[in-house]
């Protein structure tokens, strides 16, 4: 107890700021870096480099390569799970067509091109496959969850969990239609036929 403690609040304070903004830059830049140069493109210096950290900083926040690249992308998935429901502070009010195009877009941006990724490097690097596995269902459970909130939708009713599920997995392809072309024009109408069968559907 004592004065020396105040000045070492004080001083601790903004280096705890300064190392929270330090990581949120290198997810940043390790997100943006594996989305455009994919697994092999995207090592700890390439996004350190990116981030304006060091080597040695950067190592400090995640020590393995895999650690930084599951950290990222589990980053902007919180973060992009966060903007699904911002779109719908007040709920959805029904409106299940822009309920679907919410969710069709989560697909069709900068993390799921990194997810992907990540995905591909899964399947190849043992060290990696159990990490991103279990983020992946994570990620998916949420994703999920939000999706039936949004949509009111009652799964004690039967199908009505398969439907969903499936709007998910519909979702999913049509980003990875949209990896190699812009799909916005078809992936317009798939929206409107699946908001009028999710209407059908969960009544």
């Amino acid at each position: 107890m004592g004065g020396v403690s105040t000045v070492d609040r004080a001083e601790r304070v903004p280096k705890q700021d300064r190392s929270r903004a330090t990581r949120q830059r290198l997810l940043e830049a390790a997100v943006s870096c594996l989305a455009e140069h994919g697994w092999a493109g995207s090592t700890v210096s390439v996004v350190a480099e990116r981030a304006g950290v060091s080597r040695g900083a950067a190592q400090h926040h995640f020590p393995t390569r895999e650690d930084l690249f599951t950290a990222a992308v589990e980053y902007v998935a919180e973060e992009r799970s966060t903007a699904l429901r911002d779109l719908f502070p007040e709920g959805a009010a029904g409106d299940r067509h822009a309920v679907v195009a919410a969710l069709v877009d989560l697909y069709t941006g900068p993390l799921f091109r990194a997810a992907l990724h990540l995905w591909v490097a899964a399947s190849n690097e043992e060290q990696l496959r159990p990490r991103v596995t279990e983020l992946e269902s994570r990620v998916g459970r949420e994703t999920h969850r939000i999706a039936v909130d949004l949509l009111a939708a009652d799964e004690s009713a039967p199908g009505v969990r398969e439907t969903v599920q499936g709007l998910l997995d519909m979702a999913r392809g049509l980003g990875l239609a949209n990896l190699l072309t812009d799909d916005t024009a078809r992936r317009e109408r798939v929206v409107a036929q699946w908001a009028g069968l999710l209407e059908e559907t969960l009544g």
